[in-house]
């Protein structure tokens, strides 16, 4: 009799998105030809393999739940994120900004596509700042961790820790803040600089609540069994946490998928299993232990997510292809987990 896969096995982690992969792929080429069909893979492709810094943030936060949150993670968590970003914060983000009713904008969506996309292309400069403030606190939250004793590019990272206050990170968002939202180039002044304090106002109040509830919860030491680890209200604070970050990353992938097509049933569709696929990694990720095997992965993720919040603070006035910032992610990661092999090598030799 064959063996039940393990839990960290890829067949059981992975078998979910793969199925609705191809369900997802199915259905748009009856429904919608093979144009569609292509577009939809294309979107899927572009959401998984941009977005290992999103799995490598969240995994580093999920290793502190149980499997139970964990797996809340995976399934009411994807649809928070495939119809809550995907559908329904488009859809809140048009209504607000071109003062349009719901069943308004749902027309423009469906029958429009090309208006929807222009309308929420003029929310972009709000969005984006918005996304950025709060991708800037938690990279310059995890540069200027004192307690942090692992040191990539180490020259820079020992100076910048030694700013480490209670109120250097938000101080120092508020001046880089500053200056993307009123250098003259930026024709949005005032949008940005307001969504991106409410980014970091948002991200303030979201970590120092977690951060609170795990005082009185305490993350369990590596190697702790699951019955440690976060349950309750910890965990549930630490999951919509989880939530509000994986929208942060999830900004520049809906505006952008507006450059490939303004059809927005196979935008949803696309990157909704793309989401799926890169939750699926997360939950890998934690399972495997692929952190700790990688030393130095969390730091590559977190100068992505550093460039991906430059990148978005300045779309007001630069518009870079999403390829552009995918590219350089994988960049630091690649660079990441071969610093990580190559101190392995030497601590074993």
């Amino acid at each position: 009799m064959a063996k039940t896969p393990k839990n960290h096995s890829p067949l059981r982690i992975f078998a979910f998105s793969a199925i609705a992969t191809v369900a997802m792929l199915v259905l748009v080429w009856l429904g919608m030809g093979w144009s569609a069909f292509v577009v939809a893979a294309v979107l899927v492709v572009i959401e998984t393999a941009f977005s290992f810094d999103n799995a490598i943030i969240n995994a580093k936060i999920l290793e502190r739940l149980s499997k139970f949150w964990q797996n809340m993670f995976l399934t009411v968590g994807i649809l928070i994120a495939v119809f809550g970003m995907r559908v329904i914060f488009p859809v809140v983000l048009v209504m607000l900004t071109a003062d349009l009713s719901w069943s308004q904008v749902i027309d423009l969506a469906l029958h429009h596509p090309h208006e929807y996309a222009e309308a929420l292309e003029r929310a972009n400069p709000t969005i984006s700042a918005y996304g950025g403030a709060f991708l800037l606190m938690l990279a310059l939250h995890f540069f200027l961790d004192d307690a942090r004793d692992i040191h990539w590019l180490a020259a820079f990272e020992k100076r910048f820790q030694k700013l480490a206050s209670p109120f250097s990170a938000p101080v120092i968002a508020l001046v880089i803040l500053g200056i993307f939202s009123f250098i003259p180039a930026n024709p949005h002044p005032w949008d940005t600089f307001k969504a991106g304090i409410f980014g970091i106002l948002t991200y303030m109040a979201l970590h120092g609540v977690t951060t609170l509830i795990e005082k009185r919860n305490p993350i369990p030491a590596k190697g702790v069994g699951e019955a440690a680890k976060l349950t309750g209200m910890a965990a549930f604070t630490t999951f919509l946490y989880l939530e509000f970050l994986d929208a942060s990353f999830s900004f520049d992938g809906v505006i952008g998928a507006f450059a490939i097509t303004s059809d927005v049933i196979l935008i949803a569709a696309g990157l909704g299993v793309g989401a799926l696929w890169v939750r699926s990694l997360t939950v890998f990720m934690v399972r495997r232990g692929t952190l700790n095997e990688y030393k130095y992965l969390d730091h590559g993720a977190h100068y992505t997510v550093l460039a991906l919040a430059f990148v978005l603070l300045s779309s007001a006035f630069v518009h870079l292809p999403e390829v552009v910032t995918g590219l350089l992610g994988l960049l630091f990661i690649t660079a990441s987990v071969i610093s990580s092999i190559q101190s392995r090598k030497r601590s074993a030799a």
